[in-house]
């Protein structure tokens, strides 16, 4: 049963703990909201999953109900310390909890050489959530992934070409996933209440998906920061770079675009 707001104060209280602004500790409180997250990433007894920053539970204790083994990082250790005494010792064999921080522990110690298989689900601390999903881009992975993510992220996300969002972030994601549903979420369904809204984001793996290494990230980061400049500006000194325009010419993409106007596929083609 997922946390109501009087259940989840009263816990709170009875720890003594108060929620910490910069670990972006806004507990959901909408059973609705945990069961759509719970459909969309359709959990069943063989799977695996990982879960950042689970809080009090509730999101957790939907997997465990439905017989999924899970992985979970926790950075706060009071709140470690309260799922220790409640669900590792009623889950002993399926909740795998850590202690640290998800940006040194993506996948919550999940060992995804001997796992090739799993799923991701989590409501993602905030103010990490773009610099976690560069490192889980960069490991074996996941099938698919349902986050809670700030609005503004998920946009940033899953942003086209053409528009201001569009950037390296939407690239590289995009690169690999499959945007297949999302859901926007109200403020007034997380404890505290945030100043900005939510989106509950299900991302499906491509068959075929593409992944950028760190140079040509840097390469890509680079050129966006030089938003303003025209593709044949950014390429003047660039053998390779050279010959990708004219990959984008043959394209119909003119010379004189920029950086947020190329589709992934010329991305992909660098």
């Amino acid at each position: 049963m997922p946390l109501t707001l009087t259940r989840t104060r009263s816990i709170l209280e009875g720890i003594n703990h108060h929620p910490v602004k910069k670990l972006g500790q806004n507990f959901l409180i909408d059973g609705n909201i945990v069961k759509k997250s719970l459909g969309y990433a359709a959990v069943s007894p063989k799977d695996t999953v990982v879960e950042i920053g689970p809080g009090l539970g509730t999101l957790s204790q939907g997997l465990l109900d439905n017989g999924a083994t899970v992985y979970a990082i926790e950075k706060d250790p009071l709140l470690a310390t309260y799922l220790q005494k409640t669900l590792v010792s009623k889950f002993a064999k399926k909740f795998v909890l850590s202690v640290g921080d998800a940006l040194d522990s993506p996948v919550a110690g999940l060992d995804t050489s001997t796992c090739k298989n799993f799923k991701i689900v989590a409501n993602l601390p905030y103010a990490i959530s773009t610099s976690w999903m560069e490192l889980v881009l960069r490991n074996n992975l996941p099938d698919s992934l349902v986050l809670m993510l700030q609005k503004e992220t998920a946009d940033r996300f899953m942003a086209k070409p053409h528009t201001k969002a569009y950037g390296p972030i939407s690239i590289f994601l995009q690169s690999a996933y499959t945007q297949i549903h999302t859901h926007t979420v109200s403020k007034g369904c997380f404890y505290p209440v945030p100043k900005i809204d939510s989106t509950l984001l299900y991302l499906k793996r491509n068959k075929q998906p593409f992944l950028f290494d760190l140079e040509q990230k840097g390469l890509i980061r680079y050129w966006f920061s030089q938003r303003r400049k025209q593709l044949k500006g950014l390429v003047a000194h660039s053998e390779r770079g050279k010959k990708w325009l004219i990959a984008c010419q043959n394209s119909g993409l003119g010379t004189t675009a920029r950086s947020e106007e190329v589709p992934l596929s010329l991305w992909q083609n660098l």
